[in-house]
């Protein structure tokens, strides 16, 4: 990415109910102050090479999840200019691509193909897929039917199954009981090893200690350090102002 910029349009903000307008009318409460675009990502420079692990780090509303999104060609870039080489897999949104009036197996199929990969293929690495996710005869009901655990369950299988060259994640994921957890777990790590490009988005400061090989700290849609984990992490505890 070199000197991108990235706003969140005003309407999102801006957008009123009718219970709103119609206290506003009444004077019954304060009308809105209308918000500007919000400057997501200012002027935003940053290179990623194979090999790298890179943790990303701040606090709330820096942009984390916006540049991990960003990355993923999710969010439309004003200017500037962003050039991915590689297959992106990304599990930030694990709902995407869910239809609930379709069983779970036909869901399958449909996250697979959102995934990029071939009916053929997704044939091929269904029964491992059921058999991860526990879900037994249930496969086979619709998924509104299923509890959140199930849900999350499936969802994780199936977005696993298919490794990528450049990996993003927004947080590690926690899926189901702690048996499952466990699983889940080792499924991530082998996930993260064969990745070529790991981009790692969480609070867990250990986790990107233990898993990262170099670390940015954002601020206000910025990057105010870049080095190693060590470095980046000693200098966010300190307190940065």
């Amino acid at each position: 990415m070199e000197n991108v910029d990235l706003f969140y349009p005003s309407h999102i903000y801006n957008a009123t109910t009718l219970k709103q307008e119609v206290f506003s009318w009444l004077k019954l409460e304060k009308k809105k102050e209308k918000l500007d675009d919000v400057h997501a990502l200012k002027d935003f420079t940053l290179e990623i090479t194979q090999g790298e692990k890179l943790g990303i780090i701040g606090h709330n509303g820096a942009g984390k999840s916006t540049l991990l999104k960003t990355i993923a060609g999710i969010y439309p870039i004003k200017s500037g200019s962003r050039d991915i080489r590689g297959e992106i897999r990304s599990l930030f949104d694990l709902s995407l691509g869910f239809d609930l009036e379709s069983t779970g197996r036909e869901n399958i199929m449909y996250r697979g193909l959102l995934l990029g990969e071939t009916p053929r293929k997704i044939k091929e690495m269904e029964q491992e897929i059921i058999e991860f996710a526990e879900l037994g005869e249930f496969i086979d009901y619709p998924i509104r039917s299923y509890s959140s655990g199930m849900l999350v369950r499936l969802a994780f299988a199936i977005s696993t199954s298919i490794p990528g060259e450049i990996l993003l994640l927004d947080e590690v994921i926690a899926a189901g009981d702690a048996a499952f957890y466990s699983k889940a777990k080792d499924r991530m790590s082998g996930l993260m090893s064969r990745a070529k490009i790991l981009v790692l988005v969480s609070h867990d400061l250990s986790t990107i200690s233990e898993v990262c090989n170099r670390v940015i700290l954002l601020k206000q849609g910025q990057i105010v350090k870049d080095g190693s984990p060590n470095e980046v992490l000693q200098y966010y505890r300190n307190g940065y102002k």
